[in-house]
This record gives C-alpha cells, structure tokens and sequence, in this order.
C-alpha cells in the first residue's frame, strides 16, 4: 500500500526496526511487549477527549496510530501481513457491515441497521467456528467494559431482564450476600471477594440498562473525588493543621464545604 500521507510513518517505523541502524529499545519489542503501551496510549486518547482537550488529540492519535503501525511492521517481518493488509480487513468488514451504504440494501431504519449488524457478525463468529455467542470476547478487556460485553451479548438472544426492577433487586441481593460473608467468624476473603464481583456485575448490569457506560463513569468519580479531595486539603492547610490532626468529623465538613462551593459556582 501506497499512501502518501501514512507512508511517512511507515518509513520511521521501518528505520526505527533496521536490524543494524535502528533503535535498540524497539528492535527488542515484540507483539507482546507493546500491548501494555497500545493500551496506555487509548486511555490517553480517551482521556483527553474527556477533559476536551482536542488540541492535544492529534498527538495523542498518532501515538494510538503508532502502536498499529508497530504491530503492522512486526507482522511485516515475520511474513504474516503488512499494513495494508489491516486497511483491507477493515475496509471489507466495515463495506459488508453497511449493505444499506454499500450494497443493494436501501432506506434501512436505525433498528434494521442495527439488527442487520447483528446477523452479519453472528455469521462472521460461524465462520471462524465461534459458536457461543460469548465467544471472541478479549479477555485483556478492562473488567467493566468486558461485563458490559458478556451482558449484551447474552441480551442478544433473550437472557435479559425487561425493565429495572430485578436489576435493581439483584443488586440489593449482591449486597446482603456480601454483608453475610463478612459477617462470618472468620471472615473468609476468597469469598467476600466472590460475592463482590458479583456486586460489580449486577452494578454494571443497572448501569448497561440505564444506557450508561460503567467504565466512563467510574472514572468520572474518580475524577470528582480527586477534585474534592483536593479541596479538603487546601482547607486543612488553610486551617494551619495537617490533614491527620483533623477528626473525620472535621474532614467531612471540609467535604461538605466543597461540595457547596461547587454547586454554588
């Protein structure tokens, strides 16, 4: 493939392999070496979307797109495909994905497309032999986000709650069996933390029904407790005594204050 405005990188990249002028620390990489930075660069990528930082995008991006072209250059090497290789895959899946853009089929409604998506990937998992319709979900997926997958999946042919009640029901549920397992004497942690996960699943479960993304929440709270939290030490410092001179009582009133202030703003 010949393009010139991906050909660039591709050149850096392959400079960068040269076995007797390129770079030590990338020819000592392999697919596996670089999955840990494939991921840290599309939370970087989703991150800054999240902060709106879309002038910092275009960086983040080509660092995304860099780790493609990484894997593209070892399959290269190894005589297993090539960067073109990926655009065609890509480009054929997306063209027999949308036969209502593509192909014969015309003026589909959204809920046509949507279905159509789904027979047509049901077929491509037949093809590879994939017959369970949880097969093919990554197992190096983030928890969260592999959840919601196992729940749509599964919604898919029926196994699927209708409306909100036993959702939530299932949740207070989870609760008490948590409760109960740490209420033993001993308490057994192996447990407790099996009675946990199945919290979090039911939790990602409520969240998947309300049509919210689990993963981008959570770390929207992370962001909003760290926001607090670090209002709650500036006023702890302002009181000129350090944060473990504080009671929790006086802690949770700096928090409260903060809270109004953000309200207030």
């Amino acid at each position: 493939m010949r393009n010139s405005e991906i050909q660039p990188l591709l050149d850096v990249m392959t400079k960068l392999r040269d076995p007797q002028s390129g770079c030590p620390w990338d020819l000592a990489q392999s697919f596996s070496t670089i999955v840990p930075f494939t991921l840290e660069e599309a939370y970087e990528v989703a991150d800054t979307i999240e902060r709106m930082a879309l002038d910092e995008l275009p960086d983040e991006l080509g660092d995304l797109l860099f780790q493609v072209v990484f894997y593209c250059q070892l399959g290269k090497e190894q005589g297993l495909f090539d960067f073109g290789d990926v655009v065609e895959k890509i480009c054929n899946k997306l063209t027999s994905r949308h036969p209502h853009v593509f192909g014969s089929l015309k003026e589909a409604s959204a809920e046509q497309v949507k279905q159509n998506w789904e027979t047509i990937k049901a077929k491509e998992r037949r093809d590879k032999s994939l017959y369970s319709v949880l097969d093919n979900i990554p197992l190096a997926l983030p928890a969260l986000t592999r959840s919601v997958k196992i729940q749509k999946r599964v919604a898919r042919v029926g196994f699927d709650w209708d409306d909100l009640g036993p959702v939530v029901d299932k949740i207070h549920e989870e609760i008490d069996e948590v409760l109960h397992e740490v209420r033993q004497a001993p308490p057994i942690k192996a447990k407790i933390q099996d009675e946990m996960g199945d919290l979090l699943f039911a939790v990602t479960n409520l969240a998947r029904h309300l049509g919210i993304e689990p993963e981008q929440a959570l770390r929207q709270a992370n962001a909003k407790f760290e926001r607090r939290f670090r209002g709650v030490e500036a006023l702890a410092n302002e009181s000129g005594k350090s944060m473990e001179e504080h009671s929790l009582i006086e802690l949770d009133g700096y928090w409260d204050q903060v809270k109004r202030e953000e309200v207030y703003k």
